[in-house]
């Protein structure tokens, strides 16, 4: 069975429901992150409240991306912003958990859940 080739990583700006982010896809491994770090810093210096990345059709992330994402967390955090992980049941939902880093993360499983619990900034 032949499988179709990985998509090309991605990531481009999202609003969801008022709260600024991106939206990633594709593949997140060390040779996309130093352009995912630019987008993500970007992105979080142009905007203020909550702040969304949607991981919605990432299909591989590994320790290089996930540290993207913590470096993200902190970043916000020292704002006192929070972050918003868009991450539906699969492959990188079940890094998160197997590293442990789930429980630091506000995750969602669809881009709806997210919607619904997001307060647009002032």
């Amino acid at each position: 069975m032949i499988g179709h080739p990985p998509r090309a990583f991605g990531v481009a700006g999202v609003e969801l429901r008022g709260a600024p982010g991106v939206a990633v896809h594709g593949e997140v491994d060390v040779d996309a992150v130093p352009r995912l770090v630019a987008a993500l810093d970007e992105a979080i210096r142009a905007s203020k409240g909550a702040f969304v990345i949607d991981l919605c059709d990432v299909e591989f992330l590994d320790s290089a991306g996930l540290s993207v994402l913590l470096r993200a967390r902190a970043m916000l955090g020292r704002e006192e912003r929070q972050l918003a992980v868009v991450c539906p049941p699969g492959p990188v939902r079940r890094l998160f958990e197997m590293v442990g880093i789930a429980d630091l993360l506000i995750l969602f499983g669809s881009r709806e859940d997210a919607a619904a619990a997001l307060k647009p900034a002032d």
